[in-house]
């Protein structure tokens, strides 16, 4: 609201992406290593000469903070592969969260372990340190630093731009105007729009909104609505990616599958299913393999343009060095040559079935949603209201209004699941297995305990664990936000006077944020044991290696209760309860 009380006017989608359309006087897709070696125009060109041509993909996430370091790890994973007969066909290139903020602001933002660019000479020399095609797919579109980022990706020679998945879920420490980054993104998508040869607008699923919905066939249906918006509204291709919570093979290739069928191809590529990381690294070869058969299959059964991601067995526990890139990514080329013999085994009749009721409930979201948004008013013709409409919403309250299946209230999702999303009973699991680990003489001290549960960033599924452990110890959970500011959440506990607090990291934040919440829990006069738990990890400020650091020491020195495993959770609690409440109204 403005002084006067009236709401101002927002901005409209036709003058964003005819705003879009005019800076392509001056940004258009740059020559790249990939472009030239493979003959190609695009990326789209390519991946679809490879569908043609019955050859499966593979796509490797590099990115360290110094560009120097990508920059060598760019060429090195290339032709390390290559020696061995193996072909790396794109990278997914892992920006830094503060790049998410416009280069003014950049020096202020938290900063993460992802890679820091600092201008369009970056982006051009790693894109084009190896013939491999750079996807810029993460904190780029939809963000306040949208149109800059994807500016310098066009300069690159990047012809898949994303992510837009993250639009809808993912914010930016201590900023929060959702205008600034819709309006940037819509500018953004304009410029990809009007680009002489087709740029894809990636998006990866995962990351938006099916993080939040318990059923896969809303997951499929919102694939199919980003779809409407961005080929329909704004006139550009999109790819979708997949496969972080896809652990059941079956629901993980009947989704492929219906991607295919809906014609939402060619894909971006299929995500390694990283939940299942649990072991050591022995152990995760395991889970490695399980799931790149499943994609390597999906791709010879229905091609649908996803390159495969070997993701390297380390990944649970730290960034992986280029050589366990490497390593990965010639396991799978083998993989790939031994899955031709598989086809004949697998039952299409079963896969068929799931695949026409993820289909099927998808088609219903989809025109559920489209009639929901024009039920409140919104104009369904103009990009950024639909856009901003839908982040505003939020998965949760989406999927409750307008999910496939039946209402139903006991429902986590608030609806029976058409296909339930395997995350939910992974979580289950999970949380069980951590409680069964836990000494049962201090389950009693936790019982009762008020305990405010939040994240750092964007990845809530280590909350969800904390919260189904809670729910199981006789504990209580509040609400503290997904990706919280220390401030607001200090705030909160204020007023709610909680036992402790409960962290969940992932983003390499972990020390700074500490130190934050320490000072503004002690602003408010607050002493509440904080417990932290998850990727215990920072780069320090001036590291020349750019690799993040285990802080975890550290922040015990500090007074956090380290939970280097979510089992640590109930002797944390124990203590917090031993000390006394005090905090209580």
């Amino acid at each position: 609201m403005d002084d006067q009380g009236k709401t101002p006017d927002l901005p409209k989608g036709a003058d964003l992406l005819a705003e879009g359309r005019r800076l392509t006087q001056d940004w258009t897709v740059g020559p790249s290593a990939f472009l030239t070696h493979n003959g190609v125009t695009s990326e789209l060109d390519y991946k679809r000469q490879a569908m043609a041509a019955g050859r499966i993909m593979c796509h490797a996430q590099i990115g360290w903070r110094e560009p120097a370091r990508s920059i060598a790890a760019y060429a090195r994973i290339w032709e390390a592969s290559a020696a061995q007969g193996h072909r790396v066909d794109r990278y997914g290139l892992c920006l830094d969260w503060s790049m998410a903020l416009p280069r003014a602001l950049r020096d202020r933002g938290m900063r993460g372990t992802g890679m820091i660019l600092r201008g369009v000479e970056d982006f051009v020399a790693l894109a084009n340190a190896a013939p491999v095609a750079a996807h810029f797919g993460d904190f780029v579109l939809g963000f306040p630093a949208a149109l800059e980022n994807t500016q310098a990706a066009l300069a690159a020679g990047a012809t898949a731009i994303g992510n837009l998945g993250q639009y809808f879920t993912f914010r930016v420490p201590g900023h929060d105007d959702d205008v600034e980054a819709t309006a940037a993104t819509v500018t953004a998508l304009g410029l990809i729009a009007a680009q002489a040869q087709p740029v894809m607008v990636h998006s990866n699923i995962d990351d938006g909104f099916a993080a939040q919905f318990t059923d896969l066939a809303n997951a499929l249906g919102m694939i199919l609505v980003e779809r409407d918006i961005v080929q329909g509204l704004v006139g550009a291709p999109i790819g979708h990616a997949f496969g972080h919570h896809f652990s059941d093979p079956l629901a993980r290739m009947a989704f492929q599958r219906a991607l295919a069928e809906e014609g939402a191809s060619p894909g971006t590529m299929v995500y390694g299913n990283t939940t299942s990381y649990r072991g050591s690294p022995a152990q995760n070869w395991a889970s490695l393999a399980s799931y790149l058969m499943v994609d390597a299959l999906g791709q010879r059964l229905t091609p649908s343009g996803h390159a495969i991601n070997p993701v390297p067995v380390t990944e649970n526990e730290r960034i992986p060095d280029v050589e366990e890139v490497i390593e990965a990514q010639v396991f799978a080329g083998r993989l790939i040559e031994q899955s031709a013999g598989f086809p004949p085994m697998i039952s299409g009749e079963l896969v068929g079935t799931l695949t026409a009721r993820l289909r099927e409930g998808a088609a219903r979201f989809r025109a559920a949603l489209w009639a929901g948004l024009a039920a409140e008013g919104i104009d369904c013709t103009d990009v950024f209201a639909v856009l901003l409409a839908l982040r505003r919403m939020g998965g949760r309250r989406i999927e409750t209004a307008y999910g496939a299946g039946p209402p139903d209230p006991a429902a986590p999702g608030g609806r029976a699941p058409v296909v339930a999303a395997t995350i939910l009973s992974e979580i289950a699991e999970m949380a069980h297995a951590a409680l069964g680990a836990a000494d049962p003489a201090l389950i009693p001290a936790v019982r009762g305990l008020r305990v405010l549960v939040a994240t750092t960033d964007v990845h809530e599924h280590g909350r969800m664990v904390i919260e189904a452990m809670l729910k199981g110890l006789g504990a209580e959970a509040l609400d503290g936000g997904t990706s919280v500011d220390p401030g607001p959440l200090a705030a909160l506990a204020a007023r709610e006077r909680p036992d402790a607090i409960a962290l969940s990291t992932y983003n390499g934040v972990a020390l700074g944020y500490f130190r934050a919440l320490k000072a503004a829990l002690a602003a408010e006069g607050l002493h509440i044991p904080v417990l932290i738990g998850g990727r215990l990890n920072q780069i320090p400020e001036g590291s020349n290696s750019s690799l993040p650091m285990d802080v975890a020491d550290t922040l015990a020195a500090e007074g956090a209760r380290v939970c280097r495993a979510a089992g640590d959770l109930v002797a944390a609690l124990a203590r917090a309860s031993a000390r006394g409440a005090g905090n209580r109204p």
